[in-house]
């Protein structure tokens, strides 16, 4: 029925970063006309969680070994913004986009959509 998800980062430089996301991130990516990059993702899975709060939305790219990944990216010139940390389901960091806004990168600790038999 559904054939993939779309995701949309608002930033207030979109250019800057659809260059960061293209050129450092190295995302495959199609040009939709005019220079507005549409990018491949990586698989992807959705949680739904509960909250007492107002509804939301958040984004974060998986990695199977985010100390790595946070070195390769520091290697490329990126600020970490956030260090590794163990939230019990996974380890949780982030990184700096070059508009400011912040990209969260975890390693899952639980089980994930991508490791279960179909």
């Amino acid at each position: 029925m559904f054939s993939g998800a779309h995701v949309i980062l608002y930033t207030p430089d979109a250019e800057a970063d659809r260059a960061f996301v293209k050129d450092v991130l190295g995302f495959d990516h199609v040009d939709a006309g005019g220079g507005w990059l549409i990018f491949r993702l990586p698989p992807a899975e959705l949680a739904v969680h509960p909250t007492t709060g107002e509804p939301k939305h958040e984004f974060y790219l998986m990695c199977e070994d985010i100390t790595g990944t946070l070195t390769t990216l520091e290697d490329r010139g990126v600020e970490v913004s956030r260090p590794i940390s163990d939230q019990g389901w996974g380890l949780l960091a982030a990184v700096r986009m070059p508009s400011g806004a912040e990209l969260p990168l975890y390693e899952p600790r639980h089980p994930t959509a991508h490791s279960a038999s179909p």
